[in-house]
C-alpha cells in the first residue's frame, strides 16, 4: 500500500472500482452470531481423520498404498459421497456420475503420463476432463500440506480438484464452456470446495471431521498458502485468485451452497475479483513492489487523510494520533501496537510494533505480513472511533465484527475513482489483511480492548462485507 498521485491512481482505481459494488445482497434478519460460523457453533475439537473407520476401496492407479495415498482416498471417496448426494438436490434432475480415473505418482520418481503431461518432477494435484481424473503428487505436495497445515489441508485440496469435475459434469449450468477463463473455474472450484467442506463441518462425512474453529482457520490459511503471487493478473492463463479472492470463493460455498458456486461467471468476476498486476505507481515508491514504509511520515499523514475521508459521512470527531506509543487508558484496556482510548478520543501508535508487522517477510526468513496489515490494525482502531461517537458500544458481542467490516468497507473506500487521498490498495494488500485476520490475536475484528471474534471464518467474512457492501452494510447487519 502506499501513496498513488491521484490522476495516477484514477486509471488504476477505475479498474477495481467494481470491487465495492454490492454482490451478495442486503442483510437479512439479525446480525451474525459471533459465537458462530455460518450458523454452526464454533468448535475447537479434533479436525482431520476418523478414527477406526475403514479405508475407502477407490481404485488407484500407481499407487502405493502409503500413508498420503490413504488420505487421498479416502477425502476422495467422501467428496464423490458428497456430490451423488448434493446434485440432485442442488441442481435438480442431475445426477453425479463418478470420476472415472485416480492416479498417484512421486514427483521424485519415475513419471506417468497423463492428461498429456509427464509428472515427472512436477509437485501438484490435478483433474483433467479428457479422460475425467484426478492426480496427485504423494511424494512432495501431499506431504508437504499435511506437515505444515495438517490432514485438512491435503482433503482441501484434493476437494478443490474434485470440483473442476463437477463444474465440467454440470458444463452450461455451472457456466462452463470451451473458452471459460480460468480464474471462472478456479474461483468455482473453490467455491464447491466450500460447499463439501460445510458438510465436513457437521459432522457427515464418514472419513473426515472438521472443526469450525481450530480446524476450519486451518482450511483458510490453506487457501492463503496455495494463492497467486502478488501481481497475478486474473486474465491470465491460470490465474487461480489472490488469496482474499479464493477465500471469499470458498465462504460463498461454505455458507450459501452448490447453486451460488454455479453462479460464478465472467461477469460475476469482473464485479468482485480484486487481483490485479502491478503498475508504474505501485513499482515507483516503496520497497519496489508496493510496500511502504510504516513509519515514514508522509504515509501516515496518507493513512490519517484517507480514514477521515472514507468515515467524513459519520459527522464523527475524528481522533488525533498520537506516535509517542500505546498508554494507559481510563476506559479501555491497551492494546499493541495501536490503541483507542475512547475517553480521550486519541489513537495511540507503536512505530516500532507497527513496523514489525509492516515489515513483509523476506525469502527463507521469519518477518511480519506486510504494510496493509499494519496500516488496517490502525483502520480498526479509528473505526471505533466512529463506533463510539456515532452511539455504539466498544466492548459489546458485536463489536469485533463490526470493526472488521467497517475497516474492510475502509480499504473498499480506497479503490474509488474519487478518493481525496492519495493512499489507496496495491496488489497483495488484502491477502495482507487474510493474514493479520487468520491470526488469533487479530486486533482487525477486535474490541476495544483487543477481544478478537473467535473464529477466523468469521473475521474475514466480516472484513469482506465491508469491503464489497460499503459501510451503511456493516452498521445493518453487525448492529445488536
Amino acid at each position: 500500500m502506499g501513496i498513488g498521485r491521484i490522476a495516477a491512481a484514477v486509471v488504476v482505481a477505475a479498474t477495481l472500482a467494481a470491487c465495492s459494488t454490492v454482490v451478495e445482497g442486503e442483510p437479512k434478519g439479525e446480525r451474525p452470531d459471533p459465537t458462530k460460523v455460518a450458523g454452526l457453533e464454533i468448535s475447537n475439537g479434533p479436525s482431520g481423520p476418523k478414527q477406526g473407520v475403514p479405508d475407502a476401496d477407490l481404485v488407484v492407479e500407481n499407487g502405493d498404498g502409503g500413508e498420503m495415498d490413504r488420505l487421498a482416498i479416502n477425502a476422495l471417496a467422501d467428496v464423490q459421497d458428497f456430490w451423488t448426494i448434493e446434485f440432485p438436490r442442488a441442481f435438480i434432475s442431475k445426477s453425479f456420475e463418478p470420476v472415472k480415473r485416480f492416479i498417484s505418482y512421486d514427483a521424485n520418481g519415475k513419471g506417468v503420463e497423463v492428461c498429456r503431461l509427464n509428472t515427472t518432477g512436477i509437485a501438484n494435484a490435478f483433474y483433467c476432463a479428457l479422460d475425467d481424473s484426478i492426480t496427485w503428487d504423494r511424494g512432495e505436495l501431499l506431504p508437504m500440506l499435511n506437515d505444515s497445515f495438517g490432514p485438512m489441508a491435503v482433503v482441501t485440496v484434493l476437494a478443490h480438484e474434485m470440483g473442476h469435475a463437477v463444474q465440467y459434469k454440470l458444463g452450461s449450468v455451472s457456466n462452463i464452456g470451451p473458452n471459460t477463463p480460468s480464474i471462472v473455474k478456479e474461483q468455482q472450484a473453490d467455491c464447491y470446495t466450500g460447499v463439501f467442506m460445510r458438510w465436513v463441518a457437521e459432522g457427515k462425512s464418514k472419513h473426515f471431521e472438521l472443526s469450525t474453529g481450530e480446524g476450519l482457520n486451518q482450511v483458510l490459511q490453506t487457501m492463503f498458502f496455495i494463492r497467486d503471487s502478488a501481481g497475478t493478473s486474473f486474465e491470465k492463463q491460470g490465474a487461480h485468485g489472490s488469496a482474499f479472492d479464493r477465500v471469499s470463493a470458498f465462504q460463498f460455498g461454505f455458507t450459501r451452497g452448490a447453486v451460488r458456486c454455479a453462479e460464478i461467471n465472467e461477469a460475476e468476476i469482473a464485479k468482485r475479483i480484486t487481483e490485479r498486476p502491478f503498475d508504474l505507481s505501485d513499482t515507483d515508491r516503496g520497497d519496489g513492489r508496493g510496500n511502504a514504509k510504516v513509519s515514514d511520515e508522509k504515509y501516515l499523514k496518507a493513512l490519517e487523510d484517507s480514514l477521515r475521508d472514507a468515515y467524513k459521512s459519520s459527522g464523527a470527531q475524528f481522533p488525533a494520533f498520537d506516535r509517542g506509543g500505546v498508554k494507559p487508558c481510563a476506559d479501555a484496556q491497551a492494546t499493541s501496537p495501536a490503541s483507542y482510548c475512547p475517553s480521550v478520543n486519541e489513537l495511540h501508535l507503536d512505530l516500532p510494533g507497527l513496523v514489525k508487522i509492516g515489515t513483509p517477510p523476506k525469502k527463507g526468513s521469519k518477518g511480519g505480513i506486510g504494510d496493509f496489515a499494519a496500516f488496517a490494525v490502525v483502520a480498526s482502531r479509528f473505526s471505533l472511533s466512529i463506533q463510539h461517537a456515532t452511539g455504539f458500544k466498544l466492548d459489546d458481542d458485536a463489536a469485533g465484527q463490526r470493526t472488521a467490516c467497517l475497516t474492510g468497507a475502509w480499504a473498499g473506500l480506497t479503490n474509488r475513482p474519487d478518493a481525496a487521498a492519495g493512499l489507496r490498495l496495491s496488489p497483495g494488500d488484502l491477502d495482507e489483511a487474510v493474514a493479520e485476520l487468520l491470526a488469533d490475536d487479530s486486533l482487525i475484528a477486535a474490541d476495544v480492548n483487543g477481544k478478537a471474534v473467535p473464529s477466523g471464518f468469521a473475521r474475514v467474512e466480516a472484513f469482506g462485507d465491508g469491503f464489497f457492501r460499503g459501510l451503511s452494510f456493516c452498521v445493518k447487519k453487525y448492529s445488536i
